[in-house]
């Protein structure tokens, strides 16, 4: 099991991340909104489904690494740190959209069976190479070889991040008409969750690759 300290950091950081409005919360939203909560339920299913696949491969891909060489487990902790640190640097910079775009349920959709949204949401998740990379990034920050069995270290964090994301998702789903109705009323918030994404996104880099020194 991850170290109780480091695992209630990793839980503060994880729950900081899941409840703000990011592709999975949108896209969740959007399915709920036009296609009704149980089209928004499977959405979210399919999402965590597909995080549990990014969890189990990388499991495997970092277990490997780790045990063919430490130096090269340390490489991919720092690289995974910069990731962070860049794509906290990107949501720093990048411009809000301008009011009355991106928001959800402005463009008419199609409405769509939960079945199909689940399945759709899934391969999304599997073939998005952001959440590929992503996972590879966060987890090993996370992980202390010391504390023994890096592998159940990994798919324990793994498995608790898909947790608290299903969980937000299943709460954006049954909740879809009201928050909605928020982003569109109040767009200022689209602006506000990139700074404060970003700002996690850079500290969390900054503070793991200085550790690792």
């Amino acid at each position: 099991m991850p170290e109780l300290t480091m695992l209630m950091t990793y839980l503060a950081v994880l729950v900081g991340f899941v409840f703000f409005p990011g592709p999975s919360i949108l896209l969740t939203l959007a399915r709920a909104s036009t296609s009704g909560t149980r089209a928004g339920v499977a959405t979210s299913l399919g999402i965590g489904f597909g995080d549990v696949i990014h969890t189990v491969l990388a499991v495997v891909g970092v277990s490997a690494v780790i045990m063919a060489s430490a130096q090269a487990f340390m490489v991919i902790k720092l690289l995974g740190a910069g990731y962070l640190i860049y794509i906290g640097l990107r949501s720093l910079l990048e411009k809000a959209p301008a009011p009355g775009q991106h928001r959800v349920g402005q463009q008419p959709v199609t409405p769509i069976t939960p079945a199909a949204a689940f399945r759709q949401a899934c391969l999304a998740e599997v073939l998005n190479p952001k959440s590929a990379m992503f996972f590879l990034a966060f987890l090993p920050q996370f992980v202390v070889p010391a504390q023994g069995n890096v592998a159940l270290q990994l798919l324990v964090l793994g498995l608790l991040f898909v947790g608290v994301g299903t969980a937000a998702t299943l709460l954006v789903a049954a909740c879809a008409g009201t928050i909605s109705g928020a982003l569109q009323r109040h767009p200022g918030i689209q602006r506000w969750q990139g700074k404060v994404i970003g700002t996690l996104y850079c500290a969390l880099g900054l503070r793991l690759a200085f550790q690792q020194r």
